[in-house]
């Protein structure tokens, strides 16, 4: 749709996701995730913290699953997606805000981790090979020699 609001967030996952399914059978994560601005104070020669940013996160269907299996509480993250707004009346009478990203993409910040990637083959269900092995590539640091096309790899070309 035109008009919203389009928004990439980097930050630390709060909680670990919760998988749902909605009546119709459709899976949804849940999550939330902060990130702290951090600026130099010249004048104290240090990094200082500024106010945290708390996001809720809604990913859905097959990545929800995904999110479930791959991200847990501490991790650092990519977020793009929707930003949504959702009004509720609190427990005291109260009107309240809260903002959520409606999830397009989410991946872990390689800033300072790793990630083994899994490709799901077919239809996601099952059949599951670590890409390293799906490629035909050696682990610890053998590599196929250079020029040689990797066993399976459907973007290789002679």
């Amino acid at each position: 749709m035109s008009g919203e609001t389009t928004i990439t967030m980097v930050g630390n996952v709060v909680a670990d996701p919760e998988l749902r399914f909605t009546p119709g059978g459709a899976a949804v994560a849940n999550f939330r995730m902060a990130n702290t601005p951090r600026k130099f104070n010249r004048q104290t020669n240090e990094w200082e913290d500024g106010e945290p940013l708390f996001l809720g996160v809604a990913v859905w269907r097959q990545q929800a699953e995904h999110v479930v299996e791959s991200i847990k509480r501490g991790d650092r993250v990519i977020v793009v997606g929707r930003l949504t707004q959702r009004q509720y009346e609190a427990t005291d009478g109260s009107k309240r805000s809260s903002y959520e990203i409606q999830a397009e993409e989410v991946a872990p910040s390689l800033l300072r981790a790793t990630a083994a990637v899994t490709k799901q083959t077919g239809n996601g269900q099952g059949g599951q090979q670590p890409a390293q092995q799906a490629y035909g590539q050696q682990s610890h640091g053998q590599q196929q020699g250079y020029g040689q096309q990797p066993q399976g790899d459907p973007w290789a070309t002679q």
